[in-house]
């Protein structure tokens, strides 16, 4: 029983958080659409009685033979049931206009909802499958539910109106044909609950399989997986995993589909066989004189509205229960705990540092991995220093950046500045301090000048600053010969782009990197498709350039690297070496054999 309460609290809430999505999005236009939707639920009800009375002035007209007065009565009655129909048509444009508004706002408003908390919680999110799934579901229902969960409130409290009115009408003529009229109805609605409960399990289900085909569909179109599915010819072996993929989830949802269909039919044919014995009931009774042939017409027709408005009524109770099952998906998402998270109370970064970044004892593992990337890493950066990180892939050296950046917390131990704990500040006034170009950096389907002034968005967008972190990258030659300049939109995404090479997009990264003007700037192997040369060139520029910050530095190759103040030799999580350049060969450890197994290529 506690389980049940539980459950219909939680239904509760998702109703009223549903509620609360649709009013944000536009509380004029929802309150515009709650009047025209009680005002459609009274005009069937004017124009039935309306009909009634044309009916019985007509019959009246032709047992008393007194024409004139029957006339003017019918047609008194005619014209106000087409000034009811005229006003029905305005409503009904008017709900229609405003539910098209509402609903286009509804969209936007989710969506923003999504993307804000897409870029809210923690990275380790993007590192499990589970949170795709999430993510998938929500984007699939977040943008229709709340609104239709809104209209169907809206609906229920019409039809409620309408259905009181009926009911009582019904009644005073036989209360049977009430009964009848909710037997009839009850049943159908019970199965939609029993299959949408179902359609809802195998959706959750489905998810993981779902996202697979959608994948297969991305390869196959987009331009990342291009040039191999051409080369490797993997395009028909794509082809048939996605037809089998989808040809397994139509299979499923059809059959549930089918057997939703076949007992929906059983209750039609209950529903149709009371409704049409009522039907000659009213008739009877109305052979016998106990009513009048505009009354056998209304009830006819009351009947007819009723059995519409009962079922519209008791579906979008269902349906309120159904789209609550799938906004759960939604609420799902938005619920999603952040582990990095600010402080209550955060204080400033220190600006300059005094004594610099230490890791103590620091280790760390990442969501559902079976290995530690880290394990008790304790070093210390002075101020100004340049270091480098090398080791072999998998040796920790981007997951140490990664936490110095607090994209991650450390499963054990501490990051400070100055002594003080890296939780301790709030996460933005951190990372602004912090400028990073990872390997596999961004490439923005936008204008160099944006792809350049991305580093540092809270500049304005000015010309001089933003050509000075293009020559500090060494991109300004390449800028000089795009058709637009630094108006030229790079990638071939949209219309008028012009694609780079690997390399020209680096240094484009490189500027970006430049344009922020941190305390602390890390280049992550970002250089690794330019030849030895190029990359040893922009080091150089970039070890000039940062005279004074504190610059940390990742690469493969050694040469490069020579010129840090430190080099931090790393496997397997843990720091192995330390000490300059010559330091490191001088000991004729790991460094100084990784150094000259390279050297030998170049000599």
């Amino acid at each position: 029983m506690g389980i049940d309460l539980r459950e219909r609290l939680r239904y509760i809430v998702r109703v009223e958080r549903a509620v609360k999505l649709v009013w944000d999005s536009g509380p004029k236009w929802t309150v515009a659409s709650g009047i025209l939707v009680l005002i459609q639920g009274v005009l069937p009800l004017a124009s039935l009685y309306l009909i009634k009375l044309v009916i019985d002035a007509v019959s009246a007209g032709m047992v008393d033979q007194d024409t004139n007065d029957a006339l003017s009565k019918v047609m008194l009655y005619v014209a106000l049931a087409g000034g009811v129909a005229l006003l029905s048509a305005a409503v009904n444009a008017g709900a229609s206009r405003v539910s098209d508004e509402q609903g286009q706002r509804v969209v936007d408003h989710i969506q923003s909802i999504l993307h804000a908390k897409s870029i809210e919680v923690d990275l380790a999110y993007y590192e499990d499958a589970a949170y795709y799934d999430a993510l998938r579901r929500a984007q699939a229902e977040a943008p229709v539910r709340p609104l239709q969960i809104v209209n169907g409130l809206l609906e229920i409290a019409q039809q409620s109106v309408t259905m009181v009115v009926i009911a009582g009408l019904l009644f005073t003529f036989h209360w049977a044909i009430t009964v009848v009229l909710f037997l009839a109805v009850v049943p159908g609605i019970f199965v939609r609950i029993l299959y949408a409960d179902q359609m809802y399990e195998w959706k959750r289900r489905r998810t993981s399989k779902e996202r697979q085909a959608t994948f297969y569909d991305w390869m196959l179109t987009g331009s990342l997986y291009a040039k191999e599915v051409r080369l490797f010819g993997l395009g028909h072996l794509f082809i048939d995993r996605f037809r089998e993929l989808r040809r397994q989830l139509r299979r499923e949802r059809m059959a549930i589909a089918t057997r939703r269909t076949l007992a929906e039919l059983v209750t039609q044919f209950s529903a149709t066989i009371a409704i049409y014995g009522s039907y000659g009931f009213i008739a009877y009774r109305t052979v016998q004189g106990a009513a009048t042939i505009g009354d056998l017409v209304m009830l006819f027709q009351a009947l007819r509205q009723g059995q519409s408005a009962l079922r519209d009524m008791l579906m979008g109770i269902a349906g309120l229960y159904e789209n609550n099952l799938f906004l759960s998906n939604l609420y799902e998402f938005l619920d999603l705990d952040r582990k990095v998270a600010d402080p209550a109370r955060p204080i400033a970064v220190p600006h300059p540092m005094q004594s610099g970044i230490a890791l103590d004892a620091v280790s760390f593992s990442y969501p559902n991995g079976t290995r530690k990337a880290l394990d008790d890493v304790s070093l210390e950066i002075a101020p100004g220093e340049h270091v480098a990180f090398v080791g072999e892939n998998g040796s920790g050296k981007t997951t140490l950046i990664k936490l110095i950046c607090r994209l991650y917390d450390p499963s054990a131990g501490k990051i400070t500045v100055d002594g003080l704990d890296l939780g301790s500040f709030s996460i933005e006034d951190l990372r602004k301090d912090i400028s990073v170009v990872f390997q596999d950096y961004a490439r923005y389907p936008l204008s160099v000048r944006e792809n350049i002034w991305f580093g540092d968005v809270s500049a304005p967008q000015d010309h001089s600053r933003i050509e000075e972190a293009a020559r500090q990258a060494d991109a300004d030659g390449i800028i000089a010969g795009l058709p637009d300049g630094y108006d030229t939109n790079l990638g071939k995404m949209f219309e008028e782009g012009e694609d780079l090479s690997i390399g020209e997009w680096q240094k484009i990264a490189l500027a970006r990197a430049f344009m922020r003007e941190a305390q602390i700037i890390v280049l992550d192997e970002p250089t690794s498709a330019l030849d030895p040369k190029a990359e040893y060139k922009v080091f150089e520029k970039f070890h000039q350039l940062t005279s004074g910050r504190t610059a940390i530095l990742i690469s493969h190759r050694l040469s490069t690297v020579r010129m840090a103040d430190r080099v931090f030799v790393m496997e397997n999580g843990r720091v192995v070496e330390s000490g300059s350049h010559d330091e490191l060969m001088e000991g004729n450890g790991t460094y100084a054999h990784l150094f000259e197994t390279q050297a030998q290529y170049y000599r």
